[in-house]
């Protein structure tokens, strides 16, 4: 099993370095994590395990399915998710999703307030909030004008921090 795990982390090593420095996740890194997690959990207890692994991989990756249709994550990150949750047991990805989500979001507020960006950035949420409240529809969530990436955030690393707490008993 451990072997498996480790494997893992490796895959979320790559992903981070695909993440930070191209800005996307190569779909042969989720295929080969898929793969893995089948395996390991057929190992365990055939067709029934694999099932359960796949269930979860898709219960995880749904609530940030939600956050890709307004365009506030990317694909790689929802799919990169949703397989890394399919190693976990069923009540523990709540915390890993809480756990990889608070993480990106101390990343963030760092990178805000390292560029002066806080204020026009909580202007621009306010405003989404008021344009879906008053519209009913969800659209997508608007970029900074110009944006150069500067508060973008890469959930490759939360996801491997978020995991690597789970695998050193923090939650």
């Amino acid at each position: 099993m451990m072997r498996f795990v480790a494997a893992l982390c490796v895959l979320l090593l790559a992903a981070c370095w695909f993440d930070y420095r191209k800005r996307t996740i190569p779909n042969v890194l989720i295929v080969i994590a898929v793969i893995l997690g089948i395996a390991l959990n057929l190992y365990r207890g055939g067709i029934s395990e694999t099932a359960a692994f796949s269930g979860r991989m898709i219960l995880a990756a749904v609530p940030l399915y939600l956050f890709f249709k307004i365009g506030a994550v990317g694909a790689g990150d929802v799919k990169l998710f949703g397989v890394t949750a399919g190693f976990l047991p069923f009540e523990k990805i709540l915390y890993f999703l809480f756990v990889s989500l608070l993480i990106a979001a101390m990343i963030s507020l760092i990178k805000l307030l390292k560029n002066n960006d806080l204020t026009e950035r909580l202007e621009v949420l306010m405003k989404y909030f008021a344009d879906v409240w008053r519209s009913g529809k969800f659209r997508r969530y608007p970029a900074k004008a110009g944006s150069d990436g500067r508060v973008r955030v890469c959930l490759s690393g939360p996801i491997l921090l978020s995991l690597l707490m789970y695998l050193g008993g923090v939650y």
